[in-house]
This record gives C-alpha cells, structure tokens and sequence, in this order.
C-alpha cells in the first residue's frame, strides 16, 4: 500500500489538515534533523488516536508514536510508515486539589508551570526538561535528583490489543530511563501525577536555579536531542566522552559540545549519517580507553 492510500483511508475519518504526506521530519525534531515520513497525522482526541492506530495495524503499516521530538534521531530517507505526532494537539493539563492530570502531547515545561501556578511542589526537577509527558512516562524522565517514578500516580495508555487501560504507578515498572510501556510497546495518552503544597515562591526559585544550571552547563542554543547516551553504572557518559579527549571532535556538522560533553549538537547542516558516524566513533573511543559500553538514550528510527 503506498503513502496516498494510506493517506485516503485515514481520510474517511480525520480531518484533511490532519493528515499530511511527504512531511519532512527535521521540522519535527529538536536536533532538526530527518527525512520525510510518507505519512504524518497528528490527532487531537483519544478516539482519532486509536482510529489511526487500529488502521496501521489492520493495515499491516508501520506507526512511530512522536511526543515532542526531543529525543530522535529520524535518518535522512526519512519513515516508511505513519507518524503519530501527539504533541500538537492532545495537550490538556487539568488540576484537582493536589493531583494533575495531563495530556500525553503536554509539555513538561507546561506542566510544571500549572503546579507552579497551583503551588504544588515535587515536579520542579522537569521544568527544564525539553520533552513531553508522554515521552516522560514511556522513559522515566528525570533531572537533578526527581524522576517521574517519584511523582506518578497513574498513567491511561492504549496497550498492545488497542484497549484503553489505566496502570498506577507500581504496573508501570518504573526503572533507569525504562518502563512495562517501552518494554510492552504500549502508547501513554495521559498520566496523574500527585504533588504536595508548597510555597509559591520556593517553588519558583528551585526552577529558576534548575534552568539557570541548565542554561549553564548545557548546549541549549544548539539543536540536539539532549543526553545521547545512558549513564553508566557509577560513571557518567559526558566525563567518560571528555575524558576521551573527544570534546568539540567533529563528524561533518554534527559535533560533541563543547559546553557538555554527553551531547552531540548539530553545527548547521548535520545529517543522521553524520550523527550515527560520530556516535559510533564515540563509543568505540570509550570502549578503547575505558573498557565501558555506552548505550544509547537517543531513539533512532527510519531509513538511509
């Protein structure tokens, strides 16, 4: 089946400014990077959004799930498939007492905002998190000392059998940057977390710091995808990369920071082989020196 069948089929049920073919990816990735994707649909309501995925399934079509981009690497011949693209649409952030109940297409900076606005405290370490809720469930987000694990309640996912399911905090399986909905290929629609009340201006000042630090220490004038690789058990990959005297080593345009070493940034024109060519580069330095595996945090999907 190709790309405009696809197209017209998803048609029959969403709206045509919904559905777009030839979409170029780099335009929906923070390292700007990626070729296009035959089918890019961005739904706006649970129902559009089990529609889509039960009609790739039945259709025998791959579907990539995309939050905000933050963390992907799409290759230059871009996806043969569909991309869900959740972020633009399901992004509703609600608030009853001390719990918030958000969207899985929300941004963290957003949510930790409304706790801000709400004076409710334990979501601070995510406000610089440059990803979405979705993103920050499936992976177990974290900065600074908090990770997802602490705060959520509960999160709604679509499971493997398309059925709308919800698990609480302990089904999840919350580990290292991992969860039973990465580890099961289930898709977050939203998620609870539970805070506690706070102080107004604590608050303000604790995500002031946190972005300060940020802003410091990180290449956040560049595109990237934020950490490349996973910390290492009882190390930590930027020192493992510095210490490898690969600070600034170049692949094309695509180039370790400077500023951090965990992060490789995109100098202008990077291309995912670029990319992919440094990585490799990188990790068969670490191992040369250090003996140490590092393994990717960094998604990579599509073709060359």
């Amino acid at each position: 089946m190709n790309k405009n069948e696809i197209a017209q089929i998803l048609l029959k049920e969403l709206p045509e400014y919904m559905v777009k073919i030839d979409e170029p990816m780099k335009n929906h990735t923070s390292f700007k990077i990626g070729g296009p994707a035959d089918v890019y649909v961005s739904p706006s309501t649970v129902d559009q959004l089990k529609f889509t995925i039960d009609t790739c399934k039945d259709k025998n079509i791959p579907y990539y799930i995309l939050g905000n981009g933050s963390n992907l690497l799409v290759k230059d011949g871009g996806y043969r498939g569909v991309i869900i693209h959740i972020f633009r649409n399901m992004n509703d952030i609600s608030v009853k007492g001390n719990e918030v109940y958000a969207q899985a297409g929300a941004l963290l900076v957003k949510v930790a905002n409304t706790c801000l606005d709400n004076n409710l405290t334990g979501f601070e370490f995510a406000h610089g998190i440059p990803g979405t809720i979705g993103g920050a469930v499936f992976m177990n987000a974290g900065a600074y000392g908090g990770e997802m694990k602490q705060v959520i309640l509960s999160a709604d996912v679509i499971d493997k059998n398309g059925k709308l399911i919800t698990l609480t905090n302990s089904e999840l399986e919350l580990g290292y940057r991992t969860s039973k909905i990465q580890k099961e290929n289930m898709i977050v629609v939203g998620a609870t977390i539970s805070l506690e009340q706070g102080d107004h201006n604590e608050i303000k000042d604790m995500m002031d710091d946190l972005a300060h630090r940020r802003r410091t220490k990180q290449p956040l004038t560049l595109p990237s995808a934020g950490s490349t690789f996973k910390r290492p058990e009882g190390a930590y990959a930027g020192k493992l990369i510095m210490d490898s005297n690969l600070r600034g080593y170049k692949v094309g345009d695509a180039c370790v920071s400077e500023k951090h070493c965990g992060f490789i940034v995109n100098k202008g024109q990077a291309t995912s082989k670029d990319v992919i060519e440094l990585i490799s580069h990188i990790q068969q330095t670490v191992k040369d020196k250090f003996q140490r595996e590092l393994q990717l945090e960094l998604r990579i999907i599509g073709e060359d």
